[in-house]
């Protein structure tokens, strides 16, 4: 159960901070519109509508997931940005994937992501590296998260999702 909850393991913080990291996950940032617009638009209504394990969302709650996350994380960079360590909100992600937005075409979702992507990359490219050290307070976790670490992380929770889907692909040999 654990490799098709965590199925590229769970995210591990990467210490040193260097330039060629951050260009790297932003580099990826900017590729993962593709990468799940690639894996999802040949689906059928009923593989989207296929949980990726036992008790997990669908693909389709997976999408809009994505979509719901990184709007927040966007939001949390710009904050990050504007205010001194400011307190984000968090979210009750399961409510929102049980929400009947969840249940809709996930053609409304991919070109959110994918502009919001594009939007979040030229973000990043702009900022310094003093930038990346700029952070929120998350309260639900009680830590400080630097925007340098918060850029790991969503790099990580894009990789995350997608191999729920391409797992689930190759597992139910739908390619």
């Amino acid at each position: 159960m654990t490799s098709l909850q965590y199925p590229i393991g769970l995210y591990e913080r990467v210490d040193q901070q260097t330039k060629k990291q951050l260009e790297a996950w932003i580099d990826e940032l900017a590729l993962i519109p593709q990468k799940y617009e690639e894996a999802v638009v040949p689906l059928t209504n009923d593989q989207l509508d296929t949980p990726y394990r036992p008790g997990g969302w669908t693909v389709r709650q997976l999408i809009h997931h994505v979509a719901d996350s990184h709007l927040n994380a966007y939001l949390r960079f710009k904050l990050a940005l504007t205010e001194e360590t400011p307190h984000i909100r968090p979210y009750d992600q399961e409510a929102f994937a049980s929400l009947p937005d969840s249940k809709a075409s996930i053609s409304l979702s991919l070109p959110l992501i994918s502009s919001l992507h594009r939007r979040w990359v030229t973000l990043l490219r702009e900022m310094t590296e003093e930038d990346f050290n700029a952070a929120y307070y998350h309260p639900a976790d009680q830590q400080t998260v630097s925007l340098y670490d918060a850029t790991g992380m969503y790099v990580w929770h894009s990789q995350h999702h997608l191999a729920h889907i391409t797992e689930l692909i190759k597992r139910n040999q739908w390619k």
